[in-house]
């Protein structure tokens, strides 16, 4: 299994985590979408399942240090 895959795989998890809760926030609060939050919660649910991978697969080459230093954008070492 890649880097890039395991880096993913745990991204993949915060990612679904936050679109649930933007979404459920949304449809809790807005009352015409609240009047069929019994609908749309499971929808939000599949939804977010769909997405967050795809999401996390572009998010996870940025995680490696590798990724900066070919930008010239690595931190310094404090101890050099």
């Amino acid at each position: 299994m890649s880097t890039r895959t395991q880096i993913a795989g745990l991204v993949s998890l915060m990612i679904n985590a936050m679109i649930f809760g933007f979404g459920v926030i949304a449809i809790l609060t807005i009352p015409s979408l609240n009047a069929h939050a019994a609908i749309l919660i499971p929808e939000l649910v599949v939804g977010a399942l769909v997405v967050s991978p795809v999401i996390s697969w572009f998010i996870a080459p940025r995680l490696r240090a590798r990724y900066w230093a070919k930008r010239g954008m690595a931190p310094q070492a404090a101890f050099e």
